[in-house]
């Protein structure tokens, strides 16, 4: 639907501007989301269909994989456990700021790297295991928390507060998911269980919501307090809420998860549940861990978060094709833009929209992250960047954080959660190991029960999005109402029903992505 897709680009730099090309437009907008969506994305494929890699395909992603866990492995603090935020691809030092500097999301992902190593045959088992355990036992029982949630940054090797970073709702939430993947994987180690389960049951999350009924804060800091900030759109977040709801010592209501702001998107022929403008990485995160797939809300919009992800991933790659006709470096098998490094820093960000900032930057993490989603189509990307690019993008810790094949620029970092994603998600495509894993923690499967997101029958219309009827739909460029039981609206003329007042449109701006951004290399 490349005609849409243009449209979508024009209304987006608000070039419509006769009142009646407007009405029409718009017209034009709402009958197109009122199509039966049994058209809206002719390759999708079924949540729970599992691909079958080829030899060549399997070759590579085990090549990709043992070198992104490489990086897990190999940079971690082996006293603490703590995984760096960064590190330079050719083994050289980093720059005074960045030294030291660890990231307790990335050492989320190490935590579950290292059970995705020991089944396939990288580590020894023994050296895996005690590993987990000093680095539980520091979390456990020697580094600061508030309430039992940690600072986003730490002294890779002392655990003190790094870049004046605040106690972080989000990143503390993946390293718990961590946290949870090793208690499952080592359910035979008391040693390991018991420590993991204090490290999560400490976490005082109706703390967090810093007195409001159903939303958490992205933080805290001692200086000033928590943050204004709150979570209350859809993102990667959910993670946060599904933990949060799971807990057994300190849960917070169901009723947060139907708090959340849903924006309803359509690209490309593609529509999705998302919150506009934010990466792509805030529809893969949570994926990594909770196993979405064949599952459904009971009562609102009913959405399948699984098939969510793989259309806004479609979507996605569909806006970088798009983008060709002005870098082009893009292509079907050279597509991905998300939160990453670029020639001017550190940048959240994504599309669509079309975000001011797009260079022409290509960043792996995004089809790598979306091998879970999008199997065929991410690892033919993948490969051609692997193929074309050589060992300019890819090397001993896997894939560079970000290149742009438009003007040769190539970024000299990797980034530990961007090469966590990619490693996680290769593996759920090729056996849904971290899936099962961290589902095996009753909390989880007891928590999304308690939300109403229950496993559905196989035997159901692939590829839509299943709508309940009190979506409404902007008409003539008047904001909707927000819905009695959902939060969902649809973007026209590429303008954004206004949030309430505490909203965060980009959702990271005081937090990973700020922060990063404001010490990041210029």
């Amino acid at each position: 639907m490349k005609s849409l897709t243009q449209l979508d680009r024009r209304c987006t730099q608000q070039e419509v501007r006769n009142p009646r090309i407007r009405l029409l437009v718009v017209c034009l907008l709402v009958f197109i989301n009122s199509l039966p969506a049994t058209t809206v994305a002719q390759t999708t494929v079924p949540s729970s269909t599992k691909h079958i890699f080829s030899v060549a395909e399997e070759a590579f992603l085990n090549d990709l994989g043992r070198r992104s866990f490489a990086y897990l492995w190999e940079q971690a603090d082996p006293k603490t456990g703590l995984i760096p935020d960064r590190a330079r691809m050719d083994g050289s030092e980093l720059d005074v700021t960045h030294h030291g500097v660890a990231s307790i999301a990335s050492t989320g992902f190490g935590l579950t790297g290292i059970c995705v190593a020991i089944e396939r045959g990288w580590i020894e088992r023994s050296a895996a295991r005690e590993r987990v355990r000093i680095t539980l036992e520091f979390f456990a029982n020697r580094v600061f928390h508030k309430n039992g949630w940690f600072y986003h940054w730490l002294d890779a090797k002392s655990g003190e507060r790094r870049w004046n970073s605040e106690i972080s709702s989000i990143d503390t939430a993946l390293l718990l998911a961590g946290v949870l993947t090793v208690r499952q994987y080592f359910r035979d180690d008391g040693q390991i269980k018991s420590l993991a389960s204090k490290i999560y049951e400490r976490v005082d999350f109706r703390w967090m919501l810093n007195g409001d009924p159903l939303l958490l804060s992205h933080g805290w800091k001692p200086e000033t307090g928590f943050l204004k900030a709150k979570w209350d759109t859809f993102s990667e977040d959910t993670i946060l809420y599904i933990l949060a709801i799971g807990s057994p010592k300190h849960s917070i209501s169901p009723e947060s998860w139907k708090a959340l702001w849903r924006d309803r998107y359509r690209y490309g022929g593609y529509s999705y549940y998302t919150t506009i403008g934010v990466p792509l990485f805030m529809h893969q995160y949570a994926h990594a861990w909770i196993d979405y797939r064949s599952r459904r809300e009971l009562s609102g919009d009913r959405i399948d978060y699984f098939q969510n992800s793989i259309n806004a991933t479609l979507a996605h790659r569909t806006f970088c094709i798009d983008l060709a006709y002005r870098f082009k470096g893009y292509g079907p098998n050279v597509w991905g833009i998300t939160a990453s490094d670029s020639v001017k820093g550190y940048l959240a960000w994504g599309g669509p929209p079309f975000d001011p900032d797009i260079d022409g930057t290509v960043v792996p993490s995004a089809a790598g992250g979306s091998l879970m989603f999008t199997p065929q189509l991410s690892v033919a990307a993948l490969m051609t960047m692997r193929e074309k690019f050589g060992a300019r993008v890819y090397g001993k810790y896997g894939f560079i954080d970000a290149f742009n094949p438009n003007n040769d620029w190539v970024d000299t970092d990797v980034i530990g959660i961007n090469v966590g994603i990619i490693l996680l998600s290769a593996e759920n495509a090729r056996s849904g190991n971290v899936w099962r894993w961290f589902m095996l923690n009753a909390e989880i499967p007891a928590a999304l029960q308690r939300i109403g997101l229950v496993r559905y029958s196989a035997n159901h219309s692939r590829g839509r999005l299943q709508a309940h009827s009190n979506t409404r739909i902007m008409q003539l460029g008047r904001v909707p109402e927000r819905a009695s039981h959902s939060n969902t609206r649809i973007m026209l003329l590429g303008r954004v029903a206004e949030r309430a007042s505490h909203s965060n449109t980009r959702i990271m701006l005081l937090g990973r992505v700020a922060e990063r951004a404001s010490h990041s290399r210029m």
